[in-house]
């Protein structure tokens, strides 16, 4: 394997990144702040799951991974030819030292403690001795792998609460992660729903993995009211969803909300405000997790 290396202007890190991944035979291509550990790095922030504000830095680096030693020199040849490439210039040129990727990138997962006795085990590790209920997932394209605040508050509400729910609603399901928690804690019927075919099938295989079963498919497949319906998704669509999601709660059944950052607490309150009183039931760095009850007062969810 070779690495190339550009410095690249920041006008025109899309399109070297573009021409890199696309039209060269590149197997990877990555952005870094080529000021990084310097007094003039800068960081890009983004809320989660939202795409960066700009798309690099003032100075950045692109690395682009090749088979061969040829192939790299080519795509450095090709980019500065080009009549747009002024201000790039080659970094570095080297052999990069074969890898186990599969074994670097598992050593990355261990197993997660959702509650001492309900955990998030990727397939190549053993469940701990304490564990009770165990979802086996692997990281994938779709979002939720249990690593992240959000879920893990999402998963501990569905631990403390449960119960034989009739129906439960995944909202935006991505793995399905939440779903098959349900599933484990005693749901009778899940429908997991994505505007995302790909988490649909991450879903659909996921619940197989784990032996579950349960209904995924388009948000059209939603139907009806749910005593439990749980949306992980990010603050912005959740307020958008508001009159959808509140409707799709039964008359005395739950409301569980994540993907929402602390400072946007009141937000999600006023937008939910018509249906239903919503209140913080958990907090983990800098995320919430925000519930009502279905003809709850406000303060009693």
């Amino acid at each position: 394997m070779h690495e190339l290396v550009l410095q690249v202007p920041e006008g025109l890190v899309d399109t070297v990144s573009e021409a890199l991944a696309e039209e060269l035979p590149a197997l990877s291509v990555s952005v870094e702040d080529a000021d990084a550990g310097t007094a003039a790095e800068h960081a890009l922030f983004g809320e989660p799951g939202l795409p960066a504000p700009r798309s690099g830095w003032q100075h950045s680096k692109v690395t682009a991974l090749f088979e061969t030693e040829q192939e790299a020199t080519e795509a450095a040849t090709l980019v500065l030819a080009q009549d747009w490439a002024e201000g790039i210039t080659v970094a570095a040129l080297r052999e990069v030292a074969e890898q186990d990727w599969v074994r670097l990138t598992q050593s990355q997962f261990a197993p997660v403690e959702i509650t001492p006795t309900f955990w998030i085990v990727p397939s190549w590790h053993q469940p701990p001795a304490q564990a009770q209920r165990v979802i086996r997932l692997d990281p994938g394209l779709a979002f939720g792998t249990g690593t992240h605040p959000t879920t893990r508050m999402c998963l501990r509400w569905i631990a403390r609460h449960a119960q034989a729910w009739p129906r439960v609603l995944d909202y935006g399901c991505g793995s399905g992660i939440l779903a098959i928690g349900a599933a484990l804690h005693g749901a009778q019927a899940v429908d997991a729903v994505d505007i995302d075919d790909a988490a649909v099938e991450a879903t659909r295989a996921n619940a197989q993995a784990n032996g579950v079963q349960l209904n995924a498919g388009r948000p059209e497949a939603a139907q009806g009211a749910y005593p439990l319906v749980l949306a992980n998704i990010l603050a912005t669509p959740l307020k958008l969803l508001a009159p959808l999601l509140a409707g799709h709660v039964a008359a005395g059944g739950d409301l569980v909300l994540a993907g929402i950052l602390d400072r946007q607490a009141e937000e999600l309150r006023d937008a939910y405000a018509p249906w239903l009183a919503l209140q913080v039931s958990d907090s983990e760095d800098g995320w919430i997790l925000m519930t009502a009850r279905q003809g709850a007062a406000a303060g009693m969810a």
